[in-house]
């Protein structure tokens, strides 16, 4: 290594740095701290401009992990899958008392588990398929890198970077680290996905650059000054993919019922093995003579009927379906509850850059600035003929590309100079034929451009620059004309250029002096307009959100007045400008007024985005925010449902709850139809499991505290739960449903279930209390009966059984309303299934089944009729307090 490559920098060691702590020398000092490392030799940039790092240099790089080796995590990690759905606490009830009727070896009692093993099954593989289709996609776009190594280019992967490398940058690359421009030739950087501003910047030796950015034009040399986790896109993506659990009602209401019945669950557990070890003979018998089996199994039956735990089956199958129907259209479902949040959805932010607009320019129109004078319509032909070579140039900017397709004719002679556009001048120049002789004995001055229309300089660029230089070509009156025009496009969020034309050179012998200067008296022939492309969807689906009355609000880091063009071209109603969030209060309550009142925004930095999400959740609302670039990343996981575009950064795909593949706008109206079949399907089921739950809960404690045995054994607890609600829900779940979302869906569901479930309870005590009382069951019998007149604890069981489905059919039958002939078919298959349950002989023996006496049996049926009448008046009282909501129109 060389004298001058081997000179530590003074910022190494800590003194010299630069005041400004964004400088990349500073960041270079703090990446090295943050690793953990001694100060590091850094060549000095003229050495590396030249040569790049020597390999002995590479080599203490890669040994130091210096390296850019980025996280991997494109999505949620198969051990953060797993954690969410297996460890709740429905689960660590069922699976306390699946280890109980194990240890007993009753395993035909362990059916009530497998509800519970579905649901995660279901849950886990869905959203790992997710994670692995958004794994392949981010594998798709990691393209090699080329860098500067011992005088020589090399291609390396984007992991074999190492810290100090000079990489070499084209048009159309992506920037695969922080670094800082040793070099530069017209070179523009797309900062959109890091800052939502769509216009290029221009970048010259000493700027910083940014991983996550793209080259549009030029080419460049940059140092590397932070790799991995430490570059900016990765402080971002990191910050980002922090976990945090999507806030899903459905979900959230089965938390909150676990929560209610695992406080509750110590207690009650007590009260009902004490209650069956009492029904059995008390205490000392049960551990004498061994009979504390029959109290721990009906103690289990109790306990796990109390679990709703089919409803977060049917939450999870539904989800699932609802996830793979999407995906058809396009659409990835990361998280199960994306779905049914978007039908919650009231306030969508939108990013504009690359979610409303596809991120690229389009040609809007011209305006002709010819004087009406001989040859102008010669100067116009000609100035069409150049307009289409600055579109087809192959190193045309994004604002010239747009050209091409309006104009498609170019020049058939080839240009004799041209200067390419860069930002820092704003302009780019060709020039055809040779320039003017200037020496007097050639005739100075002379007018070559007779018989070739499109001889000379030509200038398309900015018309704040190319305005004031225009010289003598342009009179006071013809420039004032013009510079009117210039303003009223840019109100209008266009973006405006001017084709000028001079056959005058900038010296003698070239036409721009490399690029250095223009050539004098520009004469103006065009004024151009530019907008960004809208999607084609973006209108039509703004204007279905409006229609359900959801608020939309545009948050860009965009200039204002682009931004609120933009919303206008979707059709909101904006006036003026956007708000400048520079001149955001931080105050919260003067924030909130200001959210409030305005619909577009604009200069919205990644931390602001964040914030008035932030905002917007405390002020109430259920907040989605859609967006493509790394700069949306943090509000992307702030809001209640992410939204990617599929051709968005992988960063903000990982962290974002939902992804449009093909970046269509359009998809979201079927998520949101989706949604709301979820929850309000889920609602009605909801009324049925807590009803089950409810009647559960009030089973284990009566039973208990009157020393009855429970009248079910788990095996015939689950049969009872598949034919009233298994199998039936099952299919009831996934029906189309178009009710809008009304909140508060629990306190509904309750407000009928806890009555439903006292009658449920009052019917199954009035059959055991006859069994008692009328039929001459002593409450010990386990076996067949005895005596005459006696009935077994079988018998009891399966009368249980008759008058609990009886009733459970019949809330089936509420919740199925409006009955179609299909739901009628439905209904009346449980009640076949039930007969063949209980005629079945193999079905009898394995729940131990015994037919009852007539008289049990007429008790059983008559007191579940009087029951379904209870119901039904329940049903009634409830529909009329709680009208069903409007469908969407």
């Amino acid at each position: 290594m060389s004298m001058v490559e081997n000179t530590t920098e003074q910022a190494s060691h800590g003194a010299g740095l630069p005041d400004d702590p964004e400088h990349p020398d500073h960041q270079r000092h703090l990446h090295l701290h943050r690793r953990g490392h001694a100060p590091l030799p850094r060549p000095q940039d003229a050495v590396l401009t030249v040569r790049g790092l020597a390999p002995a240099a590479v080599a203490e790089r890669e040994e130091k992990g210096l390296v850019n080796r980025q996280p991997r995590d494109t999505s949620r990690s198969i051990w953060t899958i797993l954690r969410v759905h297996i460890l709740t606490l429905f689960n660590l009830a069922i699976a306390t008392c699946a280890v109980a009727i194990i240890v007993l070896g009753r395993w035909f009692d362990l059916v009530f588990c497998l509800a519970a093993v579905a649901n995660v099954v279901i849950g886990v593989i869905q959203e790992y398929s997710a994670k692995r289709k958004l794994d392949a996609i981010a594998l798709l776009h990691q393209d090699d890198a080329h860098v500067l190594r011992d005088g020589t280019e090399h291609p390396v992967r984007l992991e074999e970077i190492v810290l100090d490398d000079a990489v070499v940058l084209r048009r159309g690359d992506q920037v695969p680290a922080d670094g800082v421009v040793l070099s530069a030739d017209g070179l523009d950087i797309d900062e959109s996905l890091l800052t939502g501003e769509a216009d290029a910047v221009g970048k010259l030796p000493g700027d910083a650059v940014l991983s996550g950015s793209a080259v549009l034009s030029g080419t460049g040399l940059i140092r590397v000054t932070a790799v991995g986790s430490d570059s900016h896109a990765s402080r971002l993506a990191i910050e980002a993919r922090r976990f945090s659990k999507i806030p899903s009602e459905l979900r959230g209401a089965l938390d909150t019922v676990a929560t209610w019945l695992t406080i509750a669950l110590v207690p009650i557990a007590a009260l009902i093995v004490n209650g069956q070890v009492q029904a059995v003979g008390g205490w000392a018998r049960a551990l004498e003579q061994d009979a504390i089996e029959p109290a721990v199994v009906a103690s289990v039956a109790a306990i796990t009927s109390m679990i709703p735990q089919g409803l977060a089956l049917m939450t999870t199958i539904s989800f699932a379906v609802a996830a793979l129907k999407l995906a058809r259209q396009e659409v990835l479902i990361q998280e199960q509850p994306a779905v049914e949040i978007l039908a919650r959805v009231d306030t969508v932010c939108l990013d504009k850059t690359g979610t409303l607009t596809e991120g690229r320019i389009v040609f809007d129109g011209s305006t002709d600035l010819t004087p009406g004078a001989d040859g102008a319509d010669d100067l116009r032909s000609a100035g069409s003929l150049v307009l289409g070579w600055f579109g087809a140039d192959a190193n045309a900017n994004p604002t010239a590309l747009a050209l091409a397709e309006a104009y498609p004719a170019q020049p058939t002679v080839a240009p004799t100079d041209q200067v390419a556009f860069a930002s820092e001048r704003r302009w780019s120049a060709v020039a055809f034929g040779p320039t003017p002789l200037h020496d007097a004995g050639a005739g100075a001055g002379r007018d070559v451009s007779r018989g070739d229309a499109v001889h000379g300089a030509w200038v398309l660029g900015a018309p704040e620059v190319l305005l004031p230089a225009s010289g003598n070509g342009l009179d006071a009156d013809r420039r004032a004309h013009i510079e009117a025009l210039c303003q009223e496009t840019t109100s209008r969020g266009l973006r405006t250029m001017v084709l000028c034309r001079s056959t005058e050179p900038a010296g003698v012998g070239t036409w721009f002096d490399k690029g250095r200067d223009l050539p004098p008296a520009l004469e103006a022939v065009a004024l151009l307009t530019f907008r960004e492309k809208v999607r084609d969807d973006a209108r039509e689906t703004l204007e279905y959100f409006r229609e359900q009355d959801v608020e939309l609000k545009v948050i860009s880091g965009d200039h204002p007045r682009t931004v609120a063009a933009v919303a206008r071209e979707v059709g909101m109603d904006v006036q003026g400008d956007g708000y400048d969030a520079r001149d955001l209060p931080s105050d919260p309550e003067e924030r909130r007024v200001v959210l409030q009142g305005h619909s577009v925004f604009g200069r919205v930095s990644p931390e602001q985005k964040k914030g008035m999400v932030s905002a917007l959740q405390q002020d109430g609302h259920v907040v989605a925010m859609t967006g493509d670039g790394i700069n949306d990343a943090l509000a992307l996981k702030t809001a209640d449902l992410g939204i990617a575009m599929g051709n968005g950064a992988p960063a903000t795909k990982a962290v974002s709850r939902m992804v449009l593949l093909d970046s269509r706008f359009s998809r979201l109206p079927s998520v949101l139809a989706e949604g709301r079949q979820v929850i309000a399907n889920m609602e009605q089921l909801a009324h049925m499991y807590l009803t089950k739950t409810a009647y559960a809960v009030l089973f284990g404690v009566v039973f208990s505290l009157l020393a009855w045995q429970y009248p079910l054994l788990p095996r015939q607890a689950s049969t009872v739960d598949f034919l009233m609600i298994g199998l039936p829900t099952f299919f009831l779940a996934l029906v189309p449903n178009q009710r809008r979302y009304v909140p508060g869906f629990l306190g509904r569901a309750l407000r009928f279930a806890i009555p439903s479930g006292l009658v449920i309870l009052a019917g199954l005590l009035a059959v055991n209390g006859y069994a008692h009382w009328f039929a001459g069951f002593s409450g010990g019998a386990t076996g067949p009966a005895d005596a005459v007149g006696e009935v077994s604890l079988q018998q009891v069981q399966t009368a249980s059984v008759i008058t609990l489905t009886l009733m459970g059919l019949w809330v089936l039958n509420l919740i199925s309303r409006p009955l179609t002939k299909w739901k009628l078919s439905l209904v009346a298959a449980m009640y076949a299934l039930l007969l063949l349950v209980l005629l079945i002989p193999a079905s009898r023996e394995f729940h131990q089944f015994e037919i009852p006496p007539v008289d049990l049996t007429l008790a059983a049926v008559t007191i579940g009729a009087v029951a379904c009448v209870l119901l039904e008046g329940i049903h009634q009282f409830h529909r009329r307090r709680h009208a069903a909501p409007a469908t969407s129109p």
